[in-house]
């Protein structure tokens, strides 16, 4: 990472922190809810198949806001489409606690949805297009990365709360640091510039136009490909996370803080990852790393949820599930952006990215249906499991694209 940093201008470093913060901020706010669930599901009286609805609806909706998020980027301009879905991810969040019941906190996760898949279509295909090609694949796996630091941050925000807080107030506490988010837009007005497109303004196509774009015979393939990759990326990972605390802290009967170390594995773990699969994918190219690291993400899965391993295994093990888990997502942002031409691009990547949290919005709620039936263990195992193997088969079906130049022509918009 520090190598192509410090080859990068001022204009690509300010990019890429406003791309890492956005993300982490985003993901701060999204992984708050999962190590709330117990919380939730005391103060409302809810079960767990209404708390994973509470996680699909914000996928499902994040899934319309990563396809309009990137359409508003093609059609109004990146930065200006970053500052309103950060505003929007933000003030959802700091709005979920004062919720008063399970309906208002599902409407308000909706609006949360919209704005976290909007988010990081913008600010993607901006460092995208911002950073030089031979750099792509690293800048956006670190990108990816500040996932890692977001959760880090849920996890330590949770641990100190619910230590402190009585549980019905603490949650409300988390759900109020959402707002911080909002602050990134300052540095965003102030430090970043729009990519250099030859679009001539008096051809724009309609705003629908624009979201039709990726339909185009042109691109069509690669959208239908896309969004299977999404599907098992996203499901994979909901599958996964969703319950994860819940699992460690029920099942494993883990403490707060207990759960909180064994989760700090894996964050550090899925930090690297990310780093590690950009270096990877523009050495040996996006296919062979999108193919190596959703092998592995199989494998380990199974092994830590079924394996009969110990506590102190379970730790240890967490690192490579964590690592594993993160080249997925890493890679795809520099996958899907090389996709598309670039009057579609923006929509082509929120399509691809976040059309899988459509269909991937059922798998927190089907972990929690299935682990009535089966144990919530095996439900989380199973369904990641499917989920990456979908990832398999789509990256096969992909071309190569490493290295590809972007064009400064809205060639093959809608």
């Amino acid at each position: 990472m520090a190598n192509w940093y410090s080859e990068s201008s001022p204009l690509e470093r300010r990019t890429f922190w406003a791309s890492f913060g956005g993300w982490a901020l985003d993901a701060l706010d999204v992984q708050m809810f999962g190590l709330a669930i117990p919380a939730l599901i005391a103060a409302f009286g809810i079960s767990k198949a209404d708390a994973g609805l509470l996680g699909s609806i914000t996928l499902f909706f994040g899934a319309f806001g990563g396809w309009i998020g990137g359409a508003l980027g093609d059609r109004f301009g990146r930065v200006k489409a970053l500052q309103i879905t950060v505003a929007t991810f933000a003030l959802a969040t700091f709005a979920c606690a004062f919720a008063m019941s399970y309906t208002q906190l599902l409407v308000l996760k909706a609006i949360q949805g919209l704005g976290f898949g909007a988010e990081w279509a913008c600010g993607a295909v901006l460092m995208a297009e911002i950073i030089r090609p031979e750099h792509r694949g690293k800048a956006l796996g670190s990108v990816q990365s500040a996932w890692a630091v977001g959760w880090g941050a849920a996890v330590l925000l949770s641990a100190l709360v619910f230590t402190y807080a009585p549980a019905d107030i603490a949650w409300r506490m988390l759900f109020a640091v959402g707002l911080l988010p909002a602050l990134l837009i300052i540095f965003i007005r102030r430090g970043l510039k729009e990519p250099q497109r030859a679009v001539s303004r008096d051809v724009e196509p309609p705003f629908l136009a624009t979201l039709a774009g990726i339909f185009h015979p042109d691109v069509l393939r690669a959208t239908m490909i896309g969004g299977l990759f999404g599907i098992g990326a996203h499901g994979g990972y909901a599958a996964l996370t969703t319950f994860l605390p819940t699992y460690l802290r029920e099942v494993r009967q883990l403490s707060v803080l207990g759960s909180s170390g064994y989760l700090a594995v894996i964050i550090i773990a899925f930090f690297c990852g990310c780093v590690t699969s950009g270096i990877i994918s523009d050495r040996i190219g996006r296919r062979a790393n999108v193919a190596l690291f959703a092998t592995a993400c199989i494998v380990t899965v199974l092994i830590y949820i079924f394996a009969p391993l110990t506590n102190s295994q379970m730790l240890l093990l967490g690192f490579p599930l964590g690592f594993f888990s993160a080249g997925i997502p890493a890679s795809m942002a520099a996958l899907f952006s090389e996709l598309y031409p670039a009057g579609v691009r923006g929509t082509g990547v929120g399509f691809c990215y976040n059309f899988g949290r459509i269909v991937s919005a059922a798998f927190p709620f089907l972990v929690g249906y299935l682990s009535d039936h089966i144990g919530l263990g095996p439900a989380i195992g199973i369904d990641a499991a499917f989920a990456y193997s979908l990832v398999l088969i789509a990256v096969l079906m992909l071309p190569e694209t490493r290295g590809k130049v972007f064009e400064q022509t809205a060639a093959g918009r809608a």
